[in-house]
């Protein structure tokens, strides 16, 4: 059932004139028009403070809708350029070029101007918005203050990924002479990182704005939490022991719980013959942190065609243009599928798994289940032969929503920042177990849990064996009584570490594939081990072990050809 966005067009239509059609300017050739109206540069007004308490909520729902411009895009820059994802013959030629990395400046994905469109506007705000207003005791802006500079520094951070090094500024830009590119340094990943854990570090606890519903959803489901931003920032600073704190106290902060949760996908008994999922799985209400709301109607404002990529659609004729590519199903059958079985006769349990020569009625039912559950394939009559005869739904593709972060997302760079800072058993846990104190106790060694400290302390009235689970058992089985899945002994923990970390990649591209977080996976990894083969490796590897791309391994051996013309 679609949910109805009116309440937020008209919000955001105020906050439009509130707000973003204060200040218009040209930012050079590539930032034009950052601000509504889009050709004109607008009067800058004396009395152009933010200064009353309705500026807070129409000022960030302004911004809000900025936000969903860049929405399906976030996802596709992500997704098409990485290994999970193919397009097929149907995909547009726009979406051809980013796979293959010859996306020119003319690419309607590449518009770096609607990146900098937020941050103008997140700027404005920031410099303009009364902070010492006072209402009851209260600093009126102080909430939506964390959040937009919150905002500014994701944004900028999208900016690095897909660029490489960028404009940065800070204040807002307010005549063409100001928004000459030259008089801005340039900032990478690494510079936009260390900048903004500072700028971020002290908004840590501050509480989120409460608006109540939203356009159907929880208004704090539209806010990207300080500590899960200021892990991913130290992530890619390579300050491995800081994110896994900032990981951790997000997870754990009394009040805002956030356990792994049970949800999964399994086969009902041991004869492997019924499948079941268990809770939901990718929902808005359950694992769903962060989202961009999209509106239902074109005249409402902008719309997400994601399923028009993903799916088969009436638009499409149902000819989708991206799938599950051979890759990532070889990754996914390759996996060994696990349940624990009680013999009805001796009653003694053991560890089984699908038999080798089991016929599954979709190949991609072999190995974890998550494959099968987020792609669904079946035949169509057609009485047209414009029309394709295959069906192609795909779970994670929601017509009313993007999603910017999951439960899952936090667990996952949680275990990779673990393991650099130099705890890859309490990292694979994450994968194996889930990391409570239950588990912990049972199957972590002393020497580990002593190290690791206060970075794997969860409280036991809060984190148990019924809301805690490994996240590789959300599609494998009863991960943790694999006897397989295990760190071998190794020559060295930096071995272990290398091991574990290509055991957390894995599992990113089970858990998150089509997701649009691929491709920068694999760059910080790759950037991290200072080896662009590794990326170039996977990326080229997409069409399966048979059939690999020696040209777009060559290709992206050079780091300079990871990011999008800026120009």
């Amino acid at each position: 059932m679609k949910m109805q966005y009116h309440s937020i067009r008209k919000q955001v239509k105020y906050a439009s004139t509130l707000l973003l059609g204060i200040v218009t300017f040209h930012f050079s050739l590539f930032i034009s028009s950052c601000t509504e109206p889009e050709s004109s540069l607008v009067e800058f007004v004396e009395d152009n403070n933010l200064d009353t308490p309705n500026d807070t909520v129409y000022s960030l729902l302004g911004i809000i809708s900025k936000m969903q411009v860049i929405a399906d895009r976030t996802v596709l820059l992500g997704e098409v350029r990485g290994d999970l994802t193919s397009l097929t013959g149907h995909a547009n030629l726009n979406l051809q070029a980013l796979a293959n990395f010859t996306a020119d400046a003319a690419n309607p994905y590449n518009k770096p101007s609607d990146y900098y469109a937020i941050i103008q506007n997140c700027n404005y705000f920031l410099a303009t918005a009364d902070m010492n207003l006072m209402k009851r005791g209260v600093k009126v802006f102080e909430k939506e203050y964390a959040v937009i500079k919150a905002y500014r520094a994701w944004t900028y951070m999208q900016l690095a990924l897909n660029y490489g090094s960028v404009p940065f500024y800070t204040e807002p830009l307010l005549t063409e002479k100001d928004a000459d590119p030259e008089l801005f340094p340039k900032y990478d990943i690494q510079q936009m990182a260390d900048y903004f854990i500072s700028d971020l570090a002290p908004y840590v606890d501050t509480e989120y704005p409460d608006y109540g519903a939203m356009a159907s959803f929880p208004s704090r489901t539209f806010y990207i939490p300080v500590r899960v931003l200021l892990g991913d920032l130290c992530l890619w600073a390579g300050r491995y022991t800081e994110a896994a704190r900032y990981y951790h106290d997000y997870l754990t902060k009394q009040g805002s719980i956030h356990p792994t949760g049970i949800n999964s996908q399994g086969w009902l008994d041991y004869t492997f013959e019924t499948f079941m999922v268990y809770g939901g799985m990718y929902s808005s209400t359950d694992e769903n942190i962060t989202i961009i709301p999209m509106e239902e109607e074109e005249f409402d404002g902008t719309v997400s065609y994601l399923d028009d990529v993903f799916e088969s659609t009436e638009d499409n004729n149902y000819y989708y243009q991206a799938e599950a590519s051979p890759a990532y199903k070889e990754l996914s059958r390759s996996q060994r599928y696990t349940l624990v079985y009680s013999d009805p006769v001796t009653l003694l349990r053991d560890t089984i798994e699908p038999p080798a020569d089991k016929v599954y009625t979709d190949e991609n039912m072999r190995g974890d289940l998550r494959l099968y559950f987020s792609y669904t394939i079946h035949s169509l009559a057609s009485g047209s032969t414009n029309y394709s005869s295959v069906y192609q739904l795909f779970e994670k593709c929601h017509e009313n929503y993007v999603t910017i972060y999951r439960r899952q997302h936090v667990y996952l760079r949680y275990a990779e920042a673990l393991n650099r800072a130099g705890f890859p058993e309490a990292a694979f846990f994450v994968l194996k177990y889930g990391l409570c104190n239950d588990h912990m106790d049972k199957y972590m060694s002393a020497e580990e849990r002593a190290a690791a400290g206060d970075l794997i302390t969860f409280s036991s009235y809060t984190f148990t064996t019924d809301n805690t689970q490994g996240i590789h058992a959300r599609g494998s089985g009863e991960a943790n009584a694999d006897k397989t899945y295990i760190i071998p002994a190794l020559a060295s923990k930096s071995d272990s570490i290398l091991f574990v970390e290509e055991k957390i990649c894995d599992e990113m591209a089970l858990e998150t594939a089509g997701e649009g977080l691929r491709f920068y996976d694999l760059m910080r990894i790759a950037l991290r081990r200072n080896d662009p083969t590794f990326l170039a490796q996977k990326v080229a590897g997409r069409n399966g072990s048979a059939n690999f791309d020696n040209s777009l391994y060559n290709l992206l051996t050079e780091k300079s050809n990871w990011y999008l013309p800026l120009k």
